[in-house]
């Protein structure tokens, strides 16, 4: 039975293919049109969905949708309506959308697809706990979702046991954790739905200096971990901008412009509003560990992107353990949608050992075979090397350890907003320049952004305070006191972002300001090629660990072809590609003669430009 389930119309849009409870592709239909978060309706990601399945639309038994737009609308409506006249600006440029499009989704999903056969509508965070829950290795559990909004929920929790899902309570709009996250992300400068993990990156370089200014004015926390925000510093009900002249006041003028500097005042405010965020997170969850006794924790919404809330929930709550969707965000949501139908919808069995989960490492995105990747590099006339897989490997570990950036593009692409290997930017995290070269060289992004370490599972626990795997990049934990080095005196003097000037340890590139990192664990299973060539980095250099940072450019998704990440490659300061098994250089790209990897064929076939 073949289960095709669609997110889009909000941001980060996807279409994910469930067959007999398994999921056989699911991706982000920004990887196809090149628009980061692209909300429109994912026909490439449903195409490619179909594709990979071996099946066409006709062969599809259910479509599920994420979400239930005429309730979502109900929202809007009578927000719009408590507030007028205010917000009417708003509400004439939203409504002619609902009344065109959205509040006709079966038909417009007919129309677009050609599907006949039943289309189903579960809740948005019904989905979000599907999606948290049914992939996961537990056979019952505690579910949290915490997002900005979906219908009217904007927060639930409750109990998955076997087949079934129970939502136990909920928190509604305008009450909402993810946007007054993103109320802070925009008065900082930065976009909502995309630049709450620069936030959350900039956090450690202040000091929680407002904290009791958010806890007094903005919101009540109860001790259950509930809420009520004071909607009097909030316009999102009404306005076309997240806070208004209220918030700006208390907290000292207007919003930064983007791209202005960053002050430490800006990095107080992100510090601030990523302690009141974990608080919450942890009230919440030992109040759902109290009320339903379960062991174990599954979450997903936005909010559970924040890796840093989820290290201390792992580390503080009285959970045995946690399992976060990798793509927690909406673009999950279509995988939660299709998972929801197959086990709560038709109640079919599922299987459970507490130990593994279902997502098969997140790589269910499109990959590019070896004919492929080399008709696109001799149509282009690129001057390349193909290696067998021993010396790909070995040469790979070599750059690396030469301080050279790598674009490494492998198998199946990823699925969610992380990296975990395949469509990677790596390098040598032993390199206290190397944060910085990736930064502004590569990404070219603000410097003080962090990189994860990508390490050997079996070796996770020699370089940081984690007992278990994190395959995902969602925990943040500590960097182990005995790799840390000696940070002098004047470090306890050092503001903002001076901090970045002093290596914390003997993997600095890693290493954030507070001596944590946002680790992914790599393993043989999860991704066999990703493991050997760390291994192969450990065995010859003594280091289980490397830089592991996306294969784009700032504002660009994530690469999914052979071609995107050529030209990625071609428009930074990277130094070599590495694709399936062909090795390509920058001085070979630029028809450079003289020392380059390629000389003599040392290293095996040579495919030269035409």
């Amino acid at each position: 039975m073949n289960i095709l389930g669609i997110s889009a119309f909000y941001h980060d849009s996807a279409a994910c293919l469930v067959r007999d409870g398994l999921v056989v592709a699911a991706v982000q239909e920004e990887r196809f049109s090149r628009k980061k978060h692209d909300f429109s309706f994912p026909l490439q990601s449903i195409s490619y969905c179909l594709e990979e399945g071996g099946i066409d639309i006709h062969d599809v038994d259910y479509i599920a949708f994420y979400e239930k737009p005429l309730i979502k609308f109900e929202r809007i409506l009578e927000t719009y309506i408590s507030f007028a006249p205010k917000g009417l600006s708003s509400f004439l440029k939203a409504i002619p959308l609902w009344i065109k499009q959205k509040l006709w989704i079966k038909e417009y999903i007919r129309k677009q697809t050609g599907f006949a056969g039943k289309i189903l509508f579960p809740e948005h965070h019904e989905s979000h706990a599907a999606s948290a829950f049914f992939p996961s290795p537990f056979k019952h559990a505690a579910f949290l979702t915490v997002d900005g909004v979906g219908e009217w929920t904007t927060t639930s929790y409750g109990i998955g046991r076997d087949n079934e899902l129970h939502i136990l309570s909920e928190i509604h709009f305008p009450h909402s954790l993810g946007l007054l996250y993103s109320a802070f992300t925009y008065y900082t400068g930065f976009k909502v739905n995309s630049g709450e993990y620069k936030l959350m990156g900039l956090a450690p370089y202040g000091e929680p200096e407002y904290k009791d200014l958010i806890l007094k004015h903005l919101i009540d926390i109860r001790e259950d971990g509930s809420f009520r925000l004071n909607m009097d510093y909030f316009d999102y009900c009404v306005g076309l901008t997240m806070t208004n002249k209220r918030f700006h006041d208390l907290f000292g003028g207007p919003p930064r412009q983007p791209e202005t500097e960053l002050t430490q005042r800006h990095m107080d405010l992100a510090r601030s509003i990523q302690y009141v965020t974990e608080e919450i997170v942890l009230k919440m969850c030992d109040h759902i560990q109290g009320v339903t006794g379960e062991r174990y924790l599954c979450l997903a919404g936005g909010v559970a992107l924040n890796c840093v809330a989820n290290g201390r929930i792992l580390r503080e709550s009285r959970f045995d353990d946690i399992w976060i969707q990798p793509a927690a965000g909406d673009a999950g949501g279509a995988m939660g949608a299709a998972l929801m139908v197959w086990y709560q919808y038709l109640g079919q069995k599922r299987e459970a050992d507490d130990k593994t989960d279902k997502q098969q490492g997140s790589y269910l995105g499109p990959e590019f075979k070896r004919d492929e990747i080399l008709d696109f590099l001799t149509q282009k006339g690129i001057t390349c090397c193909e290696l067998d897989d021993e010396d790909l490997f070995d040469i790979t570990a070599e750059l690396i350890d030469q301080q050279k950036v790598i674009g490494w593009f492998q198998g199946r692409m990823e699925f969610g907003p992380r990296a975990l290997g395949n469509r990677s930017i790596i390098g040598d995290a032993r390199s206290p320049k190397m944060q910085e070269t990736i930064n502004l060289k590569i990404k070219f992004r603000e410097s003080f952004r962090p990189f994860a370490p990508s390490v050997l599972v079996e070796r996770a626990g020699d370089y940081f305070e984690l007992d278990r795997p994190s395959p995902y990049m969602l925990l943040v934990a500590p960097v182990r006191e005995e790799i840390r080095t000696s940070v002098d005196k004047q470090d306890g003097h050092l503001r903002g972002l001076d901090k970045l000037k002093i290596p914390r340890s003997t993997i600095p590139a890693v290493t954030h300001v507070d001596f944590s990192a946002r680790i992914q664990t790599v393993s043989q299973q999860d991704n066999p090629r990703y493991h050997r060539l760390i291994q192969t980095f450990d065995r010859k250099y003594g280091c289980a660990v490397v830089v592991n940072t996306s294969f784009n450019v700032r504002g660009e998704p994530i690469v999914c072809s052979p071609e995107q990440a050529f030209n990625c490659f071609k428009a930074t300061e990277m130094d070599y590609l590495v694709l399936g098994n062909f090795l390509i250089s920058k001085e070979a790209v630029r028809g450079a003669k003289g020392k380059d990897i390629f000389r003599g064929g040392r290293y095996g076939k040579i495919i030269k430009r035409d």
